[in-house]
């Protein structure tokens, strides 16, 4: 649902109010009670009502995500040594009778 800006022409009150698009925009003024309200051209706000809107919505807090800013000690304490290169072994020459 929108929330709708108004202000007053007469004592310069300003409200904002909930509305349904299809509700008939307030003319009367809380204060002065003067039919003298103003629509007001303003940012976009409107309210998320009911669920799925949040990111807890969905959660299941049997499953939690692993924290991504610490390390595991364990994993970090394992030294890793590259493998070693294997390299083909050298054959000798047949040796030539001359």
């Amino acid at each position: 649902m929108p929330i709708y800006e108004y202000q007053c022409e007469k004592c310069g009150h300003q409200l904002e109010k909930l509305q349904k698009m299809s509700d008939e925009p307030l003319k009367d003024c809380p204060e002065c009670e003067e039919p003298a309200l103003r629509k007001l051209v303003s940012a976009a706000a409107f309210k998320l009502k009911g669920t799925g809107w949040y990111e807890t919505d969905f959660k299941d807090n049997s499953k939690k995500k692993p924290d991504t800013k610490t390390t595991d000690k364990k994993e970090s304490d394992k030294k890793v040594t590259p493998a070693k290169e294997t390299k083909p072994e050298k054959k000798d020459k047949p040796v030539s009778k001359d």
